[in-house]
């Protein structure tokens, strides 16, 4: 595992003092007073944004879950961009990014990589995530009016404070609109660390993952986020009757009016948890499963193990492997070497919540993968220096 310090010295410092000031803002409840009129525009605008985040920023521009108008769209980017989360091409690149390298080490936001006060909004003022990719975001980078949004990203924020002390003066800005923002911002970076850290995975996603109904209920429904990660497209994200989701329950009423079109829903093996898993998620298993058995702790204890004439010659013969070193330490009994079976028992231990997962065949397919990888790590390991094969 990275250390979670490596990568954080190219936050951008400067770049977080806005985000601190809207935090400081909100002492200045002690001067201006708190309303009843504020406290109103504030849990309205908390309830309307969080809204706007998961209808709009993810489950529409980032996973196109249903489909609307060009209107409408623009009114859902420019609804989410009144919570200063920058833009909505930013925002949908980064989540698309995210999704294609879950909790592996190109994750722009892993707990496990990067820690998880890093993942809840230290790598916001990174450098390297600054710029937008635009490749990745084409469908939506060809609307003139999301480009003008995502130049004039702060604007709809700046607009929508301005109308909350016009509505309800002073405390109308500090508490409706900078306590509504701090409450947005915090409750929608915890998808990102606390629902990759705590909660249940009922799929296996290759990834962690986790279904959060506290969460749920703080997001409108993207607590639900194994579900969410075991089928992107749906928009639905609680899967199960008892999952509440208002958002998608908002969507589904939009589509009565015909405001909104196409909900895509996740089929019904992935509901019963039947489906087969795709290879990027058996790789993504596998590579978790293998880690557990620390390959290099296993090569370290082989190498105290055995006498030096039987290491050069199983270093000599791993050489001479190159890729299929792995081969040469299955056909090889060597002690410490964990068996297939091993990893096999493992696999249904980490995966026992899975219940309805068709374990025959999926586990098996993860629990070969993970033994070659441990395999071909404990090779690597072993290997002796460069040097000393000159």
């Amino acid at each position: 595992m990275a250390d979670p310090t490596e990568d954080h010295d190219d936050i951008v410092y400067p770049s977080s003092i806005p985000f601190v000031l809207v935090h400081l803002a909100c002492f200045a409840a002690f001067w201006t007073g708190v309303t009843w009129e504020a406290v109103a525009l504030c849990v309205g605008l908390y309830w309307l944004r969080i809204f706007a985040i998961g209808a709009g920023y993810h489950r529409y521009f980032s996973h196109r879950a249903y489909s609307t108008s060009r209107a409408f769209q623009f009114v859902l980017a420019f609804l989410a961009q009144t919570t200063a989360q920058k833009s909505v091409l930013w925002w949908a690149a980064k989540h698309r990014h995210h999704h294609l390298h879950s909790d592996t080490e190109a994750d722009v936001h892993s707990p496990r990589h990067t820690g998880f006060l890093y993942s809840h909004l230290g790598w916001i003022f990174s450098r390297r995530h600054g710029e937008v990719d635009l490749v990745k975001v084409a469908d939506l980078a060809r609307y003139p009016e999301l480009m003008a949004l995502h130049r004039f990203e702060i604007l709809p924020a700046i607009l929508l404070a301005v109308l909350c002390f016009a509505v309800a003066g002073w405390s109308g800005l500090v508490v409706g609109f900078f306590w509504s923002t701090v409450l947005v911002y915090h409750a929608t970076f915890c998808i990102n660390s606390l629902a990759h850290v705590r909660g249940k995975a009922r799929y296996v996603t290759g990834d962690d993952s986790r279904n959060n109904w506290l969460l749920a209920l703080f997001t409108m429904g993207e607590g639900w986020h194994n579900n969410h990660h075991a089928y992107q497209s749906s928009v639905r994200q609680g899967f199960r009757w008892w999952e509440i989701d208002p958002t998608f329950y908002i969507l589904k009423a939009l589509s009565w009016t015909g405001l909104v079109w196409d909900l895509k829903s996740p089929p019904v093996e992935v509901v019963r948890n039947e489906q087969r898993l795709g290879a990027r998620v058996i790789n993504r298993a596998a590579e978790q499963l293998a880690a557990r058995f620390n390959p290099e702790r296993i090569a370290r204890g082989l190498a105290a193990t055995l006498h030096a004439a039987e290491l050069a010659a199983l270093q000599e013969r791993l050489a001479s492997a190159r890729h299929r070193a792995e081969e040469v330490l299955a056909a090889v009994h060597l002690p410490k070497v964990p068996s297939r079976d091993d990893l096999l028992a493992e696999a249904r231990a980490m995966f026992a919540k899975t219940r309805s997962l068709d374990k025959t065949r999926s586990l098996d397919a993860i629990a070969d993968r993970a033994h070659a990888l441990m395999l071909a790590a404990i090779a690597r390991h072993l290997a002796p220096p460069a040097d000393s094969r000159a």
